[in-house]
């Protein structure tokens, strides 16, 4: 018998061949954007390590939401910078809070037309920079467990769709759901950062949120990213206490975890393509190493092909102006 000859080639000859057997489609439903809202500034304020990056007042970032929805880009995430700061984190429940003040400022602007997610922790609220109360150089469990409670309802109260607890506090999802729903919010959901690492691809993060440890580091409760395993138990443990998506923090160096997750347990999975990625492939390109466009589009195939539902990233304008052919 003779054999037909293979030649992988003959589905890779045009464009238009290529697009009809392509496996994985990035589309503007897998976008997530991030903005950064802060307090007592009346204009943007630029993000040095992040080009293109910026804090924003109330009302611009209600005009860049707007002006996400109008690309068709489904969500955003808000973090907050307030200007007070304390021990306590009492800037974060504030019902007046920032983050409070813009998510209702945006849905009464658009509705259900775009969904607002907030993140849900104290390191950008707190003095010390840490992610819960801290005592006598301790980040203290159960006590930042209550701090929690009360973002996430004021959050909730504010209009938010999905509150993200990023803390890696043991029992936050478990908290902030009997929270919610105690308090009548049980269509409101809770995206855990459920395997987010002590990663040293946060700088350009903390520089734009101001909330960098005045002392130590995160290792105590941010996972290690040697251990998947251990990251697979802190997923399961997050499903467990009522998490509605499961996110893999960073996303680059983590596809595996990804794969496995998604793989595994089969709940909305997010990826967080986070700002040292960003900032890297920024400078590549200011310096004419790299194609932008090309590098960004093939990273965030890539996330999305291990598995992500949904990817946050500083790139969703751009990818999503490249996607739909503006530029």
């Amino acid at each position: 018998m003779v054999f037909p000859q293979i030649r992988m080639r003959r589905l890779r000859k045009t464009v238009k061949i290529r697009d009809l057997v392509r496996e994985t489609v990035l589309t503007l439903n897998d976008l997530v954007y991030p903005i950064f809202v802060k307090e007592g500034i009346s204009d943007s304020e630029p993000i040095g390590s992040m080009p293109g990056q910026f804090r924003l007042p109330v009302r611009k970032a209600v005009e860049e939401a707007e002006n996400i929805a109008s690309l068709g880009i489904p969500a955003i995430i808000l973090f907050g910078i307030p200007i007070k700061k304390d021990d306590a984190a009492s800037s974060a429940y504030d019902p007046k809070g920032v983050v409070q003040r813009t998510v209702r400022s945006i849905k009464e602007r658009l509705g259900d037309n775009l969904v607002v997610m907030t993140d849900i922790c104290l390191c950008q609220y707190t003095t010390h920079g840490h992610c819960g109360v801290v005592e006598d150089g301790q980040i203290l469990n159960d006590p930042t467990l209550e701090i929690l409670r009360k973002i996430a309802v004021s959050h909730a109260e504010a209009g938010a769709d999905v509150v993200a607890p990023s803390g890696m506090i043991d029992g936050q999802v478990q908290a902030i759901r009997e929270a919610l729903d105690h308090a009548g919010f049980t269509d409101v959901a809770v995206m855990a950062y459920s395997a987010k690492h002590a990663s040293n691809f946060y700088g350009p993060f903390r520089e734009a949120a101001d909330s960098a440890p005045s002392f130590g580091d995160r290792r105590s409760y941010q996972m290690d990213y040697a251990n998947p395993d251990e990251a697979l138990r802190e997923v399961e443990l997050d499903i467990g206490e009522g998490a509605d998506i499961v996110m893999v923090k960073p996303a680059l160096a983590y596809l595996d975890l990804i794969y496995r997750i998604k793989t595994m347990y089969g709940v909305p999975t997010a990826a967080y393509n986070v700002s040292g990625e960003y900032s890297m492939i920024k400078a590549a390109a200011e310096m004419g190493w790299i194609d932008e466009k090309a590098i960004v589009l093939e990273v965030l195939t890539a996330i999305k092909r291990a598995g992500a539902d949904m990817i946050l990233t500083y790139f969703a304008k751009d990818a999503a102006r490249w996607l739909i052919g503006d530029e």
